[in-house]
């Protein structure tokens, strides 16, 4: 079964091929029988001026020769014509009738008088016709007017047989015929080559393709490393979306399975000290208290994690924005507030010293707080106590910059280029679905901003998100 590709090209190019190779067979062949019979033409026209020259040489051309002396010599060119193996020299009257012939006889019904009529009509006094004889052979008979009056003979004709110029014609419509299925020939080898080596990697990668669909994330395939060839380039990028996919499946499996486990040791403690707490009849007990405080921690924990679920969710079907002019220092302000007691609680210290002028932003206001508070609460999760988190606000032209800086535990250079990639967990990570950098690099990039990390494993890490200044006017506009 032929591929589309090659139905295609069997359609097109093939048949425009096809059309080209007997265009130049006509055109080539009637060059040829054009070529042939004009030579047998012009030979018989010198022949005329050979026999005129002659008539010039015997009799002269002034009125002191008589029209019967002329007469009496193309008699005489007749009889003794030597070339009659080739041609029939013959004599025709005013009316076009034979008075004499090479041959012998009278010749009459061997050609019409079409030749004569065309040298009566012609300036040169010549005429030329292909005429069938009654026993089927092609000849060509050329006629021309004699230029001396030479009493009743008024034109000279020669007919010569055209089975010779026939035959060479044959030969060649063979020799074009075997050339031009020679290029076709070539032309359909040429081009199913060339489609093959379209259609059979295509068909790999439709193959391959059609195995990624099916979960066969493991499957590759072989590339040269050219890159002129598209194919391979093809072929290459197939092989890098599938180790994406790959890498991304992996990750995923991992992230289904952190989750599952820290969503399993919240419901566990809760479920044991609800046990706990149903047994305790004093709510003044001791364990009674701290049964509720494990549960409500527990609790919040699992509300975490479920929005993070619920952002993932989000980020997989195209977040939407409602977008505002927003001051991003009352924004930052209210994110730090936010965390400072979770800080203190921890240990650690904020430094921060609020900007004085605002800085205008055009974003969504819960979705600029959630990522603010999302990367304070890894700076807080990453720290150790008694260290610092320090936050900046820049502003460098049309850009504003927001830095959040650890002295926490950092991450190493291997784990740095992929903790912004979906369920992404590195070495030293703490509890946590593994998607927060993730989200929070789709807001800020949905925002028209860059967010990048800088870390030293050991000595903490940088967190540095660019926003465009929101500048008011009439080409301002809300985000989609």
């Amino acid at each position: 079964m032929r591929s589309g590709i090659t139905r295609r090209w069997l359609r097109g190019s093939l048949l425009i091929t096809v059309l080209l190779v007997l265009l130049v067979e006509v055109m080539f062949l009637y060059s040829a029988t054009r070529s042939y019979y004009n030579g047998v033409q012009q030979t018989m026209y010198r022949r005329f001026s050979s026999i005129t020259g002659q008539l010039k040489m015997y009799t002269g051309e002034t009125s002191q020769k008589t029209a019967a002396s002329r007469s009496v010599a193309l008699r005489r060119m007749v009889e003794q014509f030597s070339d009659k193996d080739k041609y029939e020299f013959m004599l025709l009257d005013s009316y076009g009738g034979v008075i004499a012939s090479s041959s012998g006889t009278d010749a009459e019904g061997i050609v019409t008088r079409t030749d004569f009529e065309q040298a009566q009509d012609a300036v040169d006094g010549q005429g030329i016709a292909i005429y069938c004889t009654q026993s089927g052979e092609m000849v060509m008979a050329a006629c021309c007017l004699v230029p001396y009056a030479a009493e009743d003979v008024a034109a000279m004709r020669l007919v010569t047989s055209l089975t010779l110029v026939e035959e060479q014609l044959k030969r060649t419509v063979v020799v074009a015929l075997i050339m031009g299925a020679a290029v076709l020939a070539f032309t359909i080898m040429s081009g199913l080559y060339f489609v093959r080596s379209i259609v059979v990697p295509l068909g790999q990668v439709e193959r391959t393709a059609a195995g990624i669909a099916r979960g066969e994330l493991d499957v590759r395939l072989p590339v040269t490393g050219d890159e002129r060839d598209e194919v391979d380039r093809l072929r290459g990028t197939i092989n890098r979306m599938a180790e994406g996919l790959e890498e991304t499946e992996k990750m995923k499996n991992e992230f289904i399975s952190s989750v599952s486990h820290e969503l399993r040791t919240p419901l566990t403690s809760i479920r044991g000290w609800v046990e706990t707490i149903a047994a305790i009849r004093d709510p003044a007990d001791e364990n009674y208290q701290k049964g509720l405080t494990i549960i409500g921690r527990e609790t919040d924990r699992l509300y975490d994690m479920v929005e993070e679920l619920l952002d993932f969710s989000r980020l997989q079907s195209g977040m939407k924005m409602n977008c505002q002019a927003l001051d991003l220092v009352a924004e930052l302000t209210d994110a730090a507030l936010f965390v400072e007691a979770r800080m203190n609680k921890a240990g650690l210290r904020l430094v921060y010293e609020e900007p004085e002028l605002p800085l205008p932003v055009w974003a969504d206001a819960g979705r600029l707080r959630q990522v603010f508070i999302n990367l304070l609460d890894n700076a807080i999760k990453y720290s150790n106590p008694g260290g610092a988190i320090t936050l900046e606000l820049l502003q460098d032209g049309e850009n504003v910059y927001v830095l959040i800086r650890d002295e926490g535990r950092g991450i190493s250079p291997e784990d740095l280029v992929n903790v912004k990639q979906k369920f992404f967990k590195g070495k030293n990570s703490v509890r946590g679905s593994g998607i927060g950098l993730a989200v929070a690099e789709e807001i800020i990039t949905a925002l028209d901003g860059t967010l990048d990390l800088e870390s030293t494993l050991g000595k903490g890490t940088t967190v540095k998100i660019r926003l465009p200044l929101y500048r008011p006017g009439p080409q301002a506009a809300p985000a989609p």
